[in-house]
């Protein structure tokens, strides 16, 4: 009994043992971020507004520095420090186009950063892939200088006279779409479109939506010409067939009527 009982005593003592080796060497969670309100796209001009949280900013280093940068203009950051129980315990604003803000294990259990700027002008123009500026970028600088990259967060600038142009563009590529579903050519109507997007490339946006019309035209009329043809085709193989069954009811007719004399 006495030696069953040892053995269950080690073999306690080994379980335990693992379970705190196990305990030691498991990774802690992971930083996290999440963004709220982040724009897809803001048309030129426009006030935008983020907010950006850090979770879990001390899952790796107990210190470092929280750097972030924006290409949208006339820029104010806020970062806001909270505890565990959800408390704001600091917070403090930044002007520019980029900040460092430098945290500690001790400062906040979550970090929430607030971006709010105005959408600058676009400087080039490109329907694919559609031009996009930076909304932020959230890095972590550690001792030393050396630096990774959080998350990025990108949106499409635009303006009306541009949206327009993007608009018709979609449009008539849908359109091409269709009709060489169908199989119908489009030659026409892909030369029109590829000036379209050259219009657009080059900020010529009145001109895109005009060939881009264009080109959405085309290929709709090639479309409903094919369809009309293949109408005209299915009526003239119909009414060959009902004047081959019209014939043929004739003929056992007069068929019948020649039977019917000999008799």
């Amino acid at each position: 009994m006495m030696m069953n009982s040892n053995r269950c005593s080690k073999l306690a003592g080994l379980l335990l043992a693992t379970v705190l080796v196990v305990s030691a060497v498991a990774p802690a969670a992971a930083m996290t971020v999440s963004a709220d309100g982040a724009p897809s796209e803001a048309q030129v001009g426009e006030d935008v507004e983020t907010t950006f949280t850090v979770e879990k900013p001390f899952s790796e280093y107990q210190q470092w520095t929280l750097n972030g940068r924006t290409e949208l203009s006339d820029v104010t950051w806020t970062v806001k420090l909270y505890d565990q129980a959800g408390d704001k315990i600091d917070q403090r604003s930044y002007d520019g186009e980029s900040f460092n803000h430098s945290l500690q294990e001790s400062d906040a259990f979550e970090v929430e950063v607030v971006v709010e700027g105005t959408v600058p002008e676009v400087e080039n123009y490109t329907y694919d892939p559609a031009q996009s500026r930076l909304l932020a970028e959230l890095n972590q600088v550690r001792e030393g200088g050396s630096s990774s990259t959080i998350d990025t967060w990108e949106f499409r600038p635009y303006t009306e006279e541009s949206q327009q142009a993007r608009d018709a563009i979609g449009s008539a590529e849908q359109a091409i779409a269709d009709a060489e579903g169908s199989g119908v050519s489009v030659l026409e109507a892909e030369s029109s479109l590829e000036s379209a997007v050259s219009a657009y490339d080059h900020e010529n946006f009145d001109n895109a939506v005009k060939l881009a019309e264009e080109a959405e035209g085309s290929a709709e009329s090639a479309q409903q010409s094919s369809q009309q043809t293949q109408m005209l085709l299915y009526g003239g193989v119909g009414l060959v067939a009902l004047v081959l069954v019209v014939g043929g009811v004739l003929w056992y007719r007069s068929q019948q009527d020649d039977y019917d004399k000999l008799r």
